[in-house]
């Protein structure tokens, strides 16, 4: 292989993360983003965007992918033997990905990819479940509810926060931490004296 043909591998893979990242900003921004708009905000034409996708909808599964590889990927190195800073760790780090985050719910929202979606973001959702499940045992959070019910609201809140709170504010993820261990049982006190005792939850 050539230095010239190394180089332009180089590149073209640039060039597609940057349209990858470009994507996520602007589908967050606006689901309903257009080829054209994404390709601007990755400073690359139109046509430059259908070398690396062949239309809008590959584009949007490839967004759908990479944010599910890095949740799921967050969701396994979250071993807090309190599940109550488990589930505040993990929506924290969650929250790091805002972008990924916030359009991996739009797309969510979207009644094209609702099938890809759930497949997707199954390790996480397992995650969630099993550590509901260890903290109703433990007594950690609420048991008036059925554990696969807690864990389908606990994501349902978070994904409320990511499409109503500003992930440019400074309190946004402090908000969404909080929003999590409230729906998991926690009262606004108790929440305040767990993340007071794990200050870097709300970093």
């Amino acid at each position: 292989m050539t230095s010239t043909t190394s180089s332009r591998r180089s590149d073209a893979r640039a060039n597609r993360a940057g349209i990858l990242s470009a994507a996520a900003d602007a589908i967050a921004s606006d689901p309903r983003a257009s080829l054209d708009a994404i390709a601007r905000r990755a400073g690359l034409t139109r046509r430059a965007v259908y070398g690396h996708f062949v239309d809008r909808d590959e584009l949007v599964r490839e967004v759908l992918a990479t944010g599910a590889a890095r949740f799921n990927a967050i969701a396994e190195e979250v071993d807090d033997a309190d599940s109550r800073v488990a589930l505040a760790r993990l929506a924290s780090r969650l929250w790091a990905e805002a972008a990924h985050v916030q359009a991996a719910a739009a797309i969510a929202l979207d009644d094209a990819h609702v099938a890809e979606t759930s497949a997707a973001l199954a390790p996480l959702r397992r995650r969630i479940d099993a550590i509901v499940r260890r903290g109703q045992e433990s007594g950690e959070l609420r048991t008036d509810l059925p554990a696969p019910t807690l864990a389908r609201l606990i994501e349902e809140t978070g994904r409320m926060v990511v499409a109503r709170v500003d992930a440019a504010s400074a309190t946004a993820r402090s908000v969404a931490v909080r929003a999590v261990l409230s729906i998991a049982g926690l009262s606004w006190t108790e929440a305040a004296a767990l993340l007071a005792q794990h200050p870097d939850l709300e970093a």
